[in-house]
């Protein structure tokens, strides 16, 4: 049953930062793929590789399918509101827009997420929150510094990049009312393969993806990649941790995603990490703390 506290766990703070290291991919695979898919397509192809990958593994779990349209609706919904929606809306808004700054824009879906919990009457509105969740803002701005790529002429991709926030935020609030009997696996693979036909409509009718001159090999390795790490994996662990520690909780990991990218950068190509961003990683890690809230309370005592 999903969560109703505000604390997270050791075990899903490690979840959340493998989720973060998953998803702060998505923005790198899709600039590749761009430069040789149009984005409705991108997103066909990673939902649909995704499903793919995701439907033998509920035979070999022998997870069943839903029954009947009552029982495929809330799958529907979330598959709209999580996969479909955002996914096109920042794929489209990286035309406009470099990918470091749709990932800052991203990590307003935190702050989304409480007010839309807020608003339909989950969660109380508590100030520690709203406050933890402005400084994580604070601390991603601080992270990219310079290199938030901003020019003139890119509102609309900006504003469909906050548009996703809010696509996410809406999504959190349907599955924590009607996914909180759902298995990880079966959740993920069921939202995902109504994406999947949902994109299919849509990418044939919009870009009849048919038509597209063949993509190189670089291009079918970041799809590939996009679609097992970045969708498929990723939603298995998020699910699981909208299981275990609510669904406001789990969309801190938007906050993560810079701080993860910088670290991997320095791990694995070798990066310097500079003042800057130690600084903005220590306001996150600050921030995170102060949502999680059990820092104040032994404070507190």
């Amino acid at each position: 049953m999903i969560a109703h506290n505000a604390s997270i766990d050791r075990r899903d703070w490690s979840l959340l930062g493998l989720l973060s290291v998953l998803w702060g991919g998505t923005f790198f695979f899709n600039e590749v793929v761009l430069k040789e898919l149009p984005p409705l397509t991108l997103v066909f192809l990673r939902v649909a590789l995704a499903t793919i990958m995701l439907l033998p593994l509920l035979w070999v779990y022998q997870i069943r399918f839903p029954r009947g349209l009552s029982g495929w609706a809330p799958f529907i919904a979330i598959g709209l509101l999580n996969n479909v929606v955002p996914f096109s809306l920042i794929v489209v808004g990286q035309t406009y827009i470099p990918g470091g700054l749709a990932s800052i824009l991203n990590a307003t879906t935190p702050l989304f997420t409480v007010l839309v919990m807020a608003v339909a009457g989950e969660e109380k509105l508590q100030a520690r929150r709203i406050f933890g969740v402005a400084t994580g803002l604070i601390g991603v701005v601080i992270l990219q510094g310079d290199g938030l790529g901003l020019e003139s002429g890119q509102g609309v991709g900006i504003l469909l990049c906050l548009l996703a926030a809010v696509s996410y935020g809406l999504s959190a609030l349907l599955a924590r009312r009607h996914l909180k009997d759902a298995l990880p696996l079966g959740a993920a693979t069921f939202q995902m393969l109504a994406s999947a036909a949902i994109m299919t409509l849509v990418a044939g009718f919009v870009e009849r993806p048919w038509q597209l001159p063949m993509p190189g090999a670089v291009t079918w390795l970041a799809v590939i990649g996009l679609a097992a790490l970045s969708t498929a994996l990723a939603y298995i662990v998020f699910f699981q941790i909208l299981r275990r520690s609510g669904a406001t909780n789990v969309m801190l990991v938007t906050l993560l995603i810079p701080m993860t990218a910088i670290l991997l950068g320095y791990l694995v190509l070798g990066e310097r990490i500079s003042p800057r961003e130690i600084a903005g990683a220590v306001v996150i890690g600050s921030a995170l703390l102060l949502i999680d809230g059990r820092v104040l309370k032994l404070l507190q005592r």
